[in-house]
């Protein structure tokens, strides 16, 4: 099942437009190349158009969000849903500030992405209109736990009937639902959230899965998310041997480009093998 989703992204080779964040700008494009994809960024009003026509999904990320790129965001989204091309948006820091908020409230509401990924805070905001995080982390009052999972669930799964999409909420446990079926998958490692970028670079996964896999939205968005996490694991458990192999501790640089790699290198029988996740 998942293992498909990942080996369709390599078959396929979707080219993926990207409106992103400019601190990952450069990691995003490499994810999405070893997922198979291509990436390609473009975020002026003058070029999304011609950009996003022959792409087979756009990736909207608000994470350095400005003037400047807003009407491109809304440009390339309308022509994207135009010719039937799915549209990720990743609202980071939404709730953070009016500008985030209201942009990401608008882009759902008008653009109507196929695909919303964030943490449970950004998710929350775009439900309640309003919210609080952490910069562009899940505040701690929101966090995902087995004791209130089964509430989320029924939260999420309310949203995504709402804006008719797939939701994917991101953390040490993450939710991947539409209106009558949720993936919890239990993959990943603490160490992630010490490196800038999973988030981001997980949306453009996301898109390249989202384009490779237009029968079932749900299953290619829970396999990215799987593919993310078990490359943590994969990252983090190179690390350990080469530590024990040369005493060398390494870092969260290090870690960011075993991620990659682990990405690079992984195949469907892999993560059908690796992935932790139940369906509810």
């Amino acid at each position: 099942m998942l293992g498909e989703r990942l080996e369709n992204v390599r078959k396929n080779t979707p080219l993926v437009h990207n409106i992103t964040n400019y601190v990952t700008v450069n990691d995003v494009a490499n994810v999405i190349l070893a997922t198979g994809a291509s990436p390609i960024m473009s975020d002026d009003i003058e070029d999304v158009e011609d950009i996003t026509t022959i792409c087979g999904a756009l990736n909207i990320n608000i994470g350095t969000l400005n003037q400047r790129t807003i009407p491109g965001m809304f440009k390339a989204g309308k022509k994207a849903k135009e010719l039937g091309h799915p549209v990720i948006l990743d609202p980071v820091g939404a709730g953070a500030s009016r500008l985030r908020t209201e942009t990401a409230i608008k882009i759902a509401d008008e653009i109507k992405p196929d695909v919303i990924r964030g943490n449970i805070s950004e998710i929350k905001t775009l439900w309640t209109g309003e919210g609080s995080t952490k910069g562009v982390d899940a505040d701690i009052a929101d966090r995902v736990t087995d004791e209130n999972l089964a509430e989320t669930v029924d939260a999420i799964k309310a949203l995504a009937k709402e804006r008719s999409c797939v939701i994917a909420v991101t953390g040490a446990i993450d939710i991947v639902a539409d209106a009558d079926k949720a993936y919890i998958i239990r993959n990943g490692v603490a160490e992630m959230g010490q490196i800038t970028g999973t988030g981001c670079q997980l949306s453009g996964m996301t898109a390249a899965y989202v384009a490779a896999n237009p029968d079932n939205h749900l299953e290619a968005v829970a396999a990215a998310v799987a593919s993310m996490g078990l490359a943590g694991e994969k990252a983090k458990n190179g690390g350990e041997i080469m530590y024990s192999r040369t005493g060398v501790q390494e870092g969260n640089s290090t870690m960011r480009n075993r991620i990659i790699d682990a990405i690079c290198n992984m195949t469907g029988k892999e993560l059908e093998k690796g992935a932790k996740y139940e369906i509810i």
